[in-house]
């Protein structure tokens, strides 16, 4: 039989076992999925389908990039120097374009956009938020 301080000492490090575990960061896998021809954005997190969009991604000469990327930086708010001062709301920037939000959302699943993925800004603002600063490295984009 185990004696009290025993007992007491083993109660005490499975404690601290899940204080720590209580406050380690969990870290979820997403994967957006990007199909320039339908011009839908599938979003999965932790291999669970959780969101599939319209998007609008780059025009004739203007394309957006097929591949596999992986965000490299995230803005809130950036303002394109490039394309006169546009708004780009929840910015989430791979390649040399970014998936962000849109106030044309008229022109939504058309092929219109300078090469970046524009989404409804209800609907950036989730992935953005999905994303996060802290785990950019498990996000994978895929277009295609």
């Amino acid at each position: 039989m185990k004696s009290p301080i025993r007992m007491a000492v083993s109660a005490a490090v499975v404690t601290l076992a899940l204080a720590v575990g209580a406050f380690t960061p969990v870290r979820a896998e997403i994967l957006v999925q990007v199909n320039k021809s339908t011009q839908r954005m599938l979003v999965t997190v932790n291999g669970v389908k959780r969101y599939n969009w319209v998007v609008s991604t780059g025009r004739e000469g203007l394309v957006t990039p097929n591949g596999v990327f992986h965000p490299h930086l995230m803005e809130r708010m950036h303002i394109s120097r490039q394309f006169g001062g546009e708004e780009m709301p929840y910015s989430i920037f791979f390649s040399s374009v970014a998936i962000h939000g849109t106030t044309d959302i008229s022109r939504l699943g058309r092929p219109v956009s300078h090469g970046c993925v524009r989404l409804h800004p209800s609907h950036a603002a989730t992935l953005y938020g999905l994303v996060g600063r802290d785990i950019l490295s498990n996000t994978r984009i895929e277009i295609n």
